[in-house]
């Protein structure tokens, strides 16, 4: 009877722990940046180099890659 009971109380555990762990898969890393979807590409007025519009500088209707750049203007 004792075994019984033992075995009983040992699924029951893995079930939890099983259940618990696909939980777990579900929820999004906290750690991990959520993703993003592609991103618009823009070209420097002054070198041509193509960097994501995020990291651009917008001035006067032209994108450039760095201050130097922008400084610069259009080349």
């Amino acid at each position: 009877m004792g075994k019984i009971l033992f075995l009983i109380g040992l699924g029951l555990v893995i079930y939890l722990l099983l259940k618990n762990y696909k939980r777990s898969l579900n929820r999004p890393d906290k750690d991990m940046p959520a993703e993003r979807g592609p991103e618009d590409m823009v070209k420097c007025a002054h070198c041509g180099v193509n960097l994501p519009r995020s990291e651009a500088i917008f001035t006067q209707g032209e994108f450039f890659c760095t201050a130097e750049h922008q400084r610069l203007g259009r080349k």
